[in-house]
Order: C-alpha cells, then structure tokens, then sequence
C-alpha cells in the first residue's frame, strides 16, 4: 500500500525556516520531520512512498538522491570516479517516489497529480508537517471494515490557554490548564480509495469540497485517536517537537535508531 505525502506547501507561518527549506524538510533533532513521519509509517510496515513536492522540490529531491552518502561514511575513489564505497549499511527499505506537483497546487491537487503512481486500491495520505503515535494499521483495518470511499483521522486537541468557568458575579468557579477540547479536528493521516479521484481535480482544496462532498454522500468516516499528534505549522511547535525528541521521549518514535 502506498504512502502519500503532502510536501509542497509554502509554510508561510514557520518563515524562520522555510524561507531557505521547504517544510518537509526543517529538521526535528537532526532529521527532516518527512523523515520522522516515514520512519513511523515504515516502521508500521508501510515502506513505499509518493512524495508530493512543490515549494523548493529540489531540496527534497536532493535529500533522496543523496541519501546514501548523506547517511554514511564513504570513500570515493575520483581518479577513478568510481561509485562511492559505503562504510554503514541504510537501515530504511524505502520505495521514494518523487512528483514535482507544482508550488501554487493544493492539497487535492496535488493528489490528483499523483493518481498515475497509485496501483492499489486503497492508498494512504498524510501530510508533511505532522507528527503522531496514531496506530496505522489500525487506522487501515477501521477503513477496510466500513466500505467507504475515505477515512479522515481525529483527534481532540489540547487547548493552548488555561480555560476559567466564571459566574455571573466574575468568580471563577473552576480553572483548567490546557484542557482538551471538546471538538475533534482533522489530524491528517488518511485512507483513500482509488474512487477518491472521482472528487478530485487539479484545482482540489482536499479539506474543502472533496472532503465537504464525500461526507455529504456518506462516504467518509472518522477514525478517532486518543494519543499524541503535534502538527509543526509554527515555531513555537518545531520547537515543541525539537524538545521531544531532544528530551529522549518522542511520543511518535516507535523504532530503533
């Protein structure tokens, strides 16, 4: 089954580091989150990925072109130019997939570019920028189980702020700190069928009609997650993430380095 990824966004509210790299690839610890995010799905089994690039695509392309070398020590013999001799073995048996789906694309756009690479019947999607312990195969086996077209997974974030419940006079009567909220919201890893591209063209906003559509035609289920998710649409969040990782309690790190 194959593994979409959304990754060609402009990340306009993290400009500190996008200005110079697409989202994608701003690092958490010493890795990309993409690398983050497909190491979780590789590590559930999931090891065959279409990467849909736009903003600065080359920098993505780079990083798989040179993967190898960028994650080992090697000796290269240039008299003879010669491939390089690798002195690590890669752990990850990936399948990399590259599209350059344009820089102004949308979300369901950019799907709609990709259908080409897609062999299966059902496939899954995920954005770039996002961060989670969701169950995968869990989430595939809730999808299998109801028939439909398409399966969004949500969760009930926390709230950034405590919340005070005060009465009419102006006394607090409760304070929470940083309460869930009660609403649950698109975390962003979901299972197509192949008949999504029927809700799909170039000019695809994915969250707008075609998700608004196919819940409208009864073909879209929720699949709820109870654990962590962090998305990394800020600086404040790379940096939530960053100290995560660097605290050696990364909630979405289910492998072995």
């Amino acid at each position: 089954m194959k593994t979409v990824i959304l990754a060609g966004g402009l990340g306009t509210r993290l400009r500190e580091e996008t200005e110079f790299l697409p989202k994608p690839m701003v690092p958490v610890g010493a890795k990309p989150i993409l690398w983050h995010i497909m190491k979780n799905y590789s590590s559930q089994t999931f090891n065959d990925f279409i990467i849909c690039a736009g903003y600065k695509a080359d920098v993505i392309r780079d990083f798989f072109l040179n993967y190898q070398t960028q994650n080992s020590d090697f000796t290269v013999n240039l008299a003879l130019n010669d491939p390089p001799t690798l002195h690590q073995s890669i752990d990850e048996d990936w399948i990399v997939t590259v599209s350059d789906t344009g820089i102004s694309t949308q979300t369901g756009g950019r799907i709609h570019k990709i259908k080409k690479y897609i062999d299966g019947e059902t496939f899954l999607c995920t954005y770039g920028d996002g961060l989670s312990d969701l169950d995968i195969k869990k989430l595939v086996e809730f999808h299998r189980s109801h028939g439909k077209i398409a399966t969004v997974s949500v969760a009930r974030p926390l709230s950034r702020f405590g919340v005070l419940d005060i009465t009419e006079k102006n006394e607090v009567s409760k304070f929470r700190e940083k309460p869930q909220a009660d609403n649950w919201v698109n975390i962003g890893f979901f299972v197509f069928n192949i008949k999504v591209f029927d809700f799909l063209n170039e000019e695809s906003i994915l969250e707008e009609l075609p998700l608004g559509n196919l819940a409208k035609a009864g073909e879209l289920m929720a699949f709820k997650h109870h654990g962590f998710w962090q998305s990394m649409d800020t600086f404040r969040e790379m940096n939530i993430l960053n100290e995560l990782w660097n605290s050696g309690n990364a909630p979405w790190k289910n492998w072995e380095l």
